[in-house]
């Protein structure tokens, strides 16, 4: 492939180059390009420039004017005001440079790869063992799978793991319940669901809970159990593989009706580093950078005080010798950096565990392990999901709701749109089934994206499946709407004309086409999918305007007809695209 060179980068370069001419002497000169409703676009870098170098500023810009290079990219340049450049372009570039990403062979849109990829490690949608997701579970897998597509989409070597908890205190409890109540699993189906499991599981996991909070006997018993777990006791074993087998095939179950890839290899659990756990806390200890306190193991830091203003520790060796979660993730974070060999560590995580992870990467990059210039560690915090009333989303008895019983609703909802449209577009009881799925899926997805991740969100499925406003539906609509298009156009084909000049709205649609890649390039930089969604949004409102402004099919020539279903057969593939690095479908008939 090809990479095409943006029409922002082109003019961007052009206008880098006649500043410097202007400014010899100046060091990284920036037009600062920005889109414009003036034109088609401003460049604003001229102030502080003739600021710096003490010259007045609409006099440097009308030397910088002098020196650009017009033609066939730039149309015309203007002075305006105190020294911002106005400019507009041809329409022949803009043509031209959305027929050369049509033709990409490799349906990349013309949008390059990295120049120097890397290997990332995203740490997502990390379930529990033995106890049903539920709606707290859906961002970090969401959020998670949309940057892995992102960051591939761009060529980076993107590692996915998924952090299950399946190992612990619990388990020992579960054991212990289970070999007394040995009857509590028995499956009346053979064809159990993965769902059916799960709910069991849950139901055992509280009875165990609440016999260990209210039994001190018990509790004893749980916590030998625990020994003879982490001693490697094959009863014990077999029964904690139990529960970690029938746990995954509930996970798949959900993950595969949130549409997600989720593969056996890419999980590994709290428990995959429990070989890892003494070194790391051996290491920790030799050089100093974790210490003995009260019998514990702990790594102190200047800035983490609590209530009472003593220092609060990062405990990665408890007093009894039981590791904490902070020895299980920097054992990870040895494994990330050493084995797999990672330059960036992303973890998709919960905004309340940030404390924590602000510790435990401080105590990886005081050890060596990390450090900002080859191998870094972020935490893509997010927020919480709120109910409509703007509280945490619970059900009516305060309890937290389960996905899959969010995901259903979605779907029925969804299903309920479609079937009302279906009789107009023609789709079939299957596609009706299909095309529900999709679009409720989409609309969770897409009500999830839309929003930065470190903001809480109200979850309103009445909204999230609206045909109208900021909402992945508009989004699948639009793509639907130019597939019925196409299948009307007859003979007339999709075919680019640099030669025709293009109304305002076909020229709106076309510059915001061609700044698909750097979209794509800011949100994989940022680990910002909202970016993205921001971008389709705003792509589907130009088409929007496009179609109340210009006939596509009753254009007035032939060659305006193939103009325009060019443009819009590429806002199609863009849509498409730009929506599946997301996570969503885009059904050819809505």
């Amino acid at each position: 492939m090809t990479p095409v060179t943006s029409l922002t980068a082109s003019v961007h370069q052009r206008l880098a180059d006649a500043l410097a001419s202007a400014l010899p002497a100046a060091d990284g000169v920036d037009p600062l390009l920005r889109r414009s409703d003036r034109a088609d676009y401003q460049a604003n870098g001229i102030l502080a420039l003739a600021k710096k170098a003490k010259a007045n500023p609409r006099e440097l810009a009308t030397q910088v004017v002098a020196q650009v290079e017009s033609g066939e990219v730039i149309k015309e340049i203007e002075v305006s005001g105190p020294g911002f450049l106005n400019i507009t372009l041809t329409d022949r570039a803009i043509t031209t440079n959305l027929a050369e990403r049509y033709a990409d062979a490799e349906n990349r849109l013309g949008v390059p790869l990295a120049a120097h990829p890397g290997t990332t490690v995203i740490d997502y949608a990390q379930p529990n063992v033995a106890k049903e997701m539920h709606v707290g579970h859906l961002r970090s897998a969401v959020i998670g799978d949309a940057v892995v597509q992102i960051l591939e989409f761009t060529g980076e070597n993107v590692v996915r793991r998924h952090h299950i908890g399946d190992w612990g205190t619990q388990f020992g409890m579960l054991i212990q319940y289970l070999d007394e109540h040995p009857h509590e699993l028995d499956h009346k189906d053979a064809q159990v669901s993965g769902e059916e499991a799960m709910s069991n599981l849950d139901r055992l996991y509280k009875a165990a809970r609440k016999l260990f909070d209210s039994d001190e006997e018990f509790k004893t018993r749980a916590r030998r159990r625990v020994v003879d777990l982490q001693a490697g006791d094959p009863h014990t074993l077999a029964t904690w593989q139990k529960f970690v087998d029938e746990s995954k095939i509930y996970f798949f179950s959900v993950f595969e009706k949130l549409d997600m890839e989720v593969r056996d290899a890419d999980i590994v659990g709290e428990s995959g580093y429990n070989d890892m756990l003494d070194e790391t806390c051996r290491l920790l200890e030799e050089s100093g950078v974790a210490v003995r306190s009260e019998g514990a193991l702990c790594v102190f830091f200047d800035d983490v005080k609590g209530p009472d203003g003593n220092p609060v520790p990062l405990i990665v060796k408890k007093s009894d010798g039981g590791y904490g979660y902070a020895a299980t993730d920097l054992s990870a974070i040895r494994d990330r950096v050493f084995n797999l060999k990672a330059n960036s560590l992303l973890y998709v995580v919960d905004a309340r565990q940030s404390l924590h992870f602000k510790m435990v990467f401080e105590t990886a990059r005081r050890a060596g392990w990390l450090n900002d210039e080859d191998v870094k560690a972020f935490q893509l915090a997010f927020g919480t999901v709120l109910g409509k009333d703007g509280k945490p989303f619970k059900t009516r008895e305060g309890e937290t709701i389960r996905l899959v019983d969010l995901l259903d609703e979605a779907i029925d909802r969804a299903t309920a749109v479609v079937r009302e449209k279906a009789e107009k577009v023609g789709l079939t009881e299957e596609e009706i089934v299909e095309n529900g799925r999709y679009v409720g899926i989409g609309a969770v997805k897409y009500a999830d994206l839309s929003t930065s991740a470190v903001r809480d969100y109200k979850f309103d499925l009445d909204q999230m499946v609206s045909l109208n406003g900021d909402t992945s539906v508009y989004l699948q609509y639009a793509y639907a709407r130019i597939q019925s298009i196409l299948r009307k156009a007859g003979e007339a084909s999709p075919a680019a004309h640099p030669e025709l000049e293009l109304a305002p709205a076909e020229r709106a649609l076309g510059l915001h086409l061609d700044q698909f890649g750097e979209a794509v390039a800011e949100v994989a930089e940022s680990y910002e999918p909202h970016k993205l969604a921001a971008y389709l949004f705003k792509l589907a409102t130009l088409l929007t305007t496009f179609y109340d402004q210009c006939l596509v099919l009753k254009a007035d020539t032939p060659a305006q007809v193939e103009n325009r279903l060019f443009l819009v057969d590429l806002t199609a593939r863009t849509l498409h695209r730009g929506m599946a690095l997301l996570g969503i479908r885009t059904p050819e008939k809505l």
